[in-house]
């Protein structure tokens, strides 16, 4: 099975916001398929969250696992903001 386009947008959004919370201090494994990112403070290994990315008409966004927006990708930095803020985590 091969990836489509609309993965590949998933998997390089994701990416970006990885990197954001990796600087913060989070740990961000990519789920291939269909893609997502495993997110975990590494000193709290049973709090972890879910964050996918999906195409609206406004552009795409990052969502958590129960459905609600995180932020848009344009801006992965402040995404990354608000997650280490809901996960608790502390730099």
């Amino acid at each position: 099975m091969s990836a489509t386009p609309r993965e590949h947008t998933r998997t390089y959004f994701l990416g970006k916001l990885a990197t954001e919370l990796e600087q913060r201090g989070l740990t961000a494994t990519l789920r291939p398929y269909p893609p997502a990112l495993r997110i975990s403070d590494p000193d709290t290994a049973l709090l972890a969250e879910t964050v996918d990315c999906v195409p609206m008409s406004e552009g795409w966004f990052y969502r958590w696992s129960w459905g609600e927006l995180v932020g848009l990708v344009d801006d992965p930095a402040l995404a990354a903001d608000r997650i280490v803020h809901v996960l608790g985590a502390r730099q």
